[in-house]
């Protein structure tokens, strides 16, 4: 009968497969994966409108405007000459004549630039030959290679021609490359970073409501814990692909009827990223697998975590230190990024929940593909251990089937051999 029953038992593997479609359904046609997906989209949304409103005030403070306090003659020779150097030169100031003003017999410039009403940087005063710039320090020191430029081509009567520049462009250059593909590094493990700080941290509450309804005993009674932790990981990481890949098309959307606007605003397209060494579609492909083991290092880890506590609350108390613990790793797979080869670039390779921030950096530097074979390998076998470590602890703090066990049988055992010795005849 043994025999039999042990062969009708399932494998880990198909246990988890089961735990796995359970969890999977059961997430995904609930009504809170609507609102799960709908989450990203207020962040989002509220960085573009503080993103817009704070490039629009840096743009309104930073004041490019100067008022000439000349003669009329000399302000507009200054104005032209502005205008005629503008074609050649890039970050000129505004020009803003305010000679009538400037003929007032009781002038004060320094009064003049503390008006609240003004907002000019600093005020030019004297003759083309001889001009004063009366301003803030700061802002003086910011102008005054400007307007000697512009005073001095002012000066001239002849207007003034600029030598034709002939150019010699070349592709690249090996400086040029590497720091153009840093960028790609950097954006990249940022993305990974970030949808894995969203997403992983939702297995944390995985086990909570299950140990207070009291399924997961009914789970360990019928299939390994092993399982049990390996499905809902892998459900939980389906779960994390069908809303990334849900958001992927939303992005994609708006940015096909609203790319231009949306680049304007946030000064970021990635149109512009350089590609990376081992070219986009190899690079797109590490990402996507550097996503799913980052996410299963991580949940799996978190699954522990979550996994010794009993209510919402504690959850909810262990969230802060698994935030500043992913944030540690990305700072140290950031870091490596400039120091290629060195010590701390080979920790965070090797240390499993940095690995793959690490080596998604190292995808847009270096063109050898052998190491992420490598690499991927021993990240998976860090996965097995984290959920075989896991699930021996939950069985052996929470469910209380390891040593207390032995200590219970041992109990009974003296209970009996007690018992039996109080019966036996006195001689």
């Amino acid at each position: 009968m043994t025999g039999k029953a042990d062969k009708s038992r399932l494998s880990t593997l198909q246990a988890a497969w089961v735990v796995a479609r359970r969890d999977f359904v059961a997430v995904l046609f609930s009504r809170a994966f609507f609102f799960f997906l709908l989450g990203p989209l207020f962040p989002v949304l509220v960085g573009g409108l503080a993103g817009g409103v704070g490039s629009q005030v840096q743009r309104e403070a930073v004041s490019h405007e100067i008022a000439v306090a000349m003669s009329a003659a000399d302000a507009d020779a200054m104005i032209a000459a502005k205008e005629e150097l503008s074609d050649q030169l890039r970050g000129l100031p505004d020009l803003v004549s305010v000679s009538e003003e400037a003929a007032a017999p009781d002038f004060d410039r320094a009064a003049f630039l503390q008006e609240k009403r003004r907002g000019y940087a600093v005020l030019i005063s004297g003759t083309l030959g001889a001009p004063v710039v009366t301003g803030p320090e700061s802002q003086i020191a910011r102008w005054e290679g400007p307007i000697s430029l512009i005073a001095a081509a002012a000066e001239r009567a002849a207007p003034t021609r600029f030598p034709e520049i002939k150019r010699e462009v070349i592709v690249s250059s090996a400086a040029a490359e590497r720091g153009n593909r840093i960028r790609t590094a950097q954006a990249a493990q940022m993305m990974l970073f970030l949808l894995t700080m969203l997403l992983a941290g939702m297995v944390l509450s995985n086990l909570v409501e299950e140990k207070a309804n009291k399924i997961i005993e009914i789970l360990a009674a019928a299939i390994p814990m092993d399982a049990v932790f390996l499905g809902k990981l892998f459900a939980m990481l389906a779960v994390s692909i069908v809303g990334i890949s849900v958001w992927g098309l939303l992005a994609f959307g708006m940015w096909t009827i609203a790319g231009d606007a949306i680049t304007q605003v946030t000064g970021f397209d990635p149109a512009t990223l350089p590609a990376p060494a081992v070219g986009w579609p190899v690079f797109m492909t590490l990402g996507i697998v550097y996503f799913a083991m980052a996410y299963l290092l991580l949940g799996a880890l978190f699954l522990t975590i979550g996994a010794m506590a009993s209510t919402v609350r504690e959850v909810q108390t262990l969230s802060m230190p698994v935030t500043m613990m992913q944030l540690m790793v990305f700072f140290l797979a950031a870091y490596t990024i400039t120091q290629p080869g060195s010590a701390l670039e080979i920790a965070a390779i090797a240390f499993p929940l940095s690995s793959p921030f690490a080596m998604l950096a190292r995808a847009a530097l270096q063109e050898e593909l052998w190491l992420h074979a490598v690499v991927l390998l021993w990240q998976a076998v860090a996965v097995g251990l984290i959920i075989k470590g896991g699930s021996t602890l939950f069985r052996r703090r929470v469910m209380k089937s390891g040593g207390a066990g032995r200590d219970k049988s041992r109990r009974r055992w003296f209970r009996r051999s007690g018992a039996s010795a109080a019966i036996q005849p006195a001689e």
